[in-house]
C-alpha cells in the first residue's frame, strides 16, 4: 500500500509511561506511513526523550505537553500537528504494544476507498481473541456498549473505548477540538461528536496484545461520571437531531412516548394506596398510557437506529462546492488544545522549534 498518489498518512501515539514499549511500536510502522508523532504527554519517564535519543527514523517527530492532559489532550495535539504538516489520513495507536501497527493499512484502506469517515477497532468481533483481556476491562466495556449506543448514536459500533483508530483529515477540520473530552472518556466523546457531524463510523476486527500492562484508570471512581456524561451526550445528541435540526416522525414518537408514560406514571401514583380499591376503569387510565408509551420509545429507538450515518462526509466536506468551513480556518477564533479539568494548556513543541 503507497500513499504516492493518495493523502499522506500519519500515526500519532500518544506516550506516558511507555517508555519499555515504545521503541518495539515505532519499529513494526510500515512504509505506507508518511510521519509519525510521539505525543510525551508530561510523561514522567521522559519517553520522549527516550525515543529522541535512541529512534533512527526519520518520519518520527516528538510533540512535548507541558503538563498531563490525557489519552485525548495528546492525541489531539498530534493530529492537529499532523494536519498542518499536510497529513490527510490521521492514525492513532497507543504506545504500550497493545494494538498492532501491522493493522494500519487495514484501517487507513477503508478511509481512502471512501467507505467511512473513521475506522474504529473492535476487539469483540472474535471470541478468541477475548481470552487475553483482563476480565474486568471486559466487564466494563462490555457494560458501557449500551450508553456508548445511545449516547453516540452508533449502534453498530460495540467497542466505543478501543483507541485504534483511523480518521479522514478533513472530517477533523470540522470537529470542535476543544469542546471534546481529553481524559479517559475521549473516545466516546469523539464519536458523539462525529454523530452530531454525520460522519460514518465502521468497526475493523482486530486483536489485541495484553502483557500485564496496568491502566491508569480507576473504574470504581470513574463509573458515576461516565454515566453522567453518557447521559449529557445522550440528551445533547437527541435535542440536536431531532429537534433542533430536523423535526421528524421519530421526534414525534419520543415526545407522544415520553408524554404518555409521564402521565401514566403520574396518574398511577396519585391513585396508589388509597382506602378505596381502584376500578377497573383506573387501573387502564394508568396502565394504558404506560404500555403505548413504551412501544412509542421503542419505535423511536428504531427509528434512531436506521438513521445510523451511512454514507461517509469527507468526500462532500472536500468539495470546492461545499460553502461549509471549519470555524477556525473561517476567521473564527477557537481555543488551544488544553485541559478539559482545569489542568492549564497545552504547550507543544518540537526539537525543530526548541532549536
Amino acid at each position: 500500500m503507497t500513499t504516492s498518489d493518495g493523502p499522506k498518512i500519519a500515526v500519532v501515539i500518544p506516550s506516558y509511561r511507555v517508555r519499555d514499549k515504545i521503541l518495539e511500536v515505532l519499529a513494526r510502522i510500515g512504509p505506507e506511513v508518511s510521519a509519525i508523532y510521539v505525543v510525551d504527554d508530561g510523561c514522567p519517564d521522559g519517553s520522549g526523550r527516550w525515543v529522541e535519543e535512541h529512534n533512527c527514523d526519520p518520519r518520527v517527530t516528538v510533540i512535548y505537553n507541558a503538563v498531563n492532559l490525557g489519552v485525548g489532550g495528546a492525541t489531539l495535539a498530534g493530529m492537529r500537528q499532523a494536519r498542518e504538516d499536510g497529513c490527510g489520513i490521521l492514525v492513532k495507536i497507543d504506545g504500550d504494544g497493545q494494538m498492532d501497527p501491522a493493522m494500519i493499512g487495514t484501517f487507513c484502506a477503508v478511509i481512502l476507498s471512501g467507505q467511512a469517515d473513521l475506522a474504529k477497532g473492535n476487539r469483540f468481533f472474535e471470541v478468541e481473541g477475548l481470552k487475553s483481556m483482563p476480565r474486568l476491562r471486559l466487564l466494563g466495556n462490555a457494560g458501557l456498549s449500551l450508553l456508548s449506543k445511545l449516547s453516540t448514536g452508533y449502534w453498530h459500533v460495540f467497542d466505543p473505548t478501543n483507541g485504534f483508530l483511523c480518521m479522514h483529515g478533513v472530517i477533523f477540520d470540522h470537529l470542535p477540538v476543544d469542546k471534546i473530552e481529553k481524559r479517559y472518556f475521549f473516545e466516546s466523546d469523539l464519536l458523539f461528536r462525529l454523530n452530531v457531524l454525520g460522519a460514518t463510523v465502521v468497526d475493523i476486527p482486530m486483536h489485541s496484545f495484553y502483557d500485564g500492562e496496568k491502566s491508569e484508570m480507576r473504574p470504581m471512581r470513574e463509573v458515576l461520571p461516565f454515566f453522567g456524561r453518557h447521559a449529557r451526550n445522550t440528551a445533547k445528541r437527541i435535542f440536536y437531531n431531532y429537534f433542533l435540526r430536523d423535526f421528524s416522525i421519530g421526534s414525534l414518537e419520543l415526545v407522544l412516548g415520553l408524554a404518555a408514560i409521564t402521565f401514566g406514571l403520574i396518574f398511577g401514583l396519585l391513585h396508589w394506596g388509597t382506602t378505596e380499591p381502584a376500578t377497573s376503569g383506573t387501573v387502564m387510565v394508568a396502565a394504558l398510557p404506560i404500555i403505548t408509551g413504551t412501544q412509542l420509545v421503542i419505535a423511536f429507538l428504531n427509528y434512531d437506529i436506521r438513521m445510523t450515518p451511512h454514507s461517509p462526509l469527507h468526500s462532500r466536506l472536500s468539495s470546492p462546492a461545499f460553502i461549509l468551513r471549519p470555524l477556525r480556518h473561517a476567521g473564527w477564533k477557537t481555543s488551544a488544545i488544553d485541559g478539559s479539568e482545569g489542568d492549564g494548556a497545552s504547550s507543544a513543541k518540537t526539537r525543530t522549534e526548541e532549536q
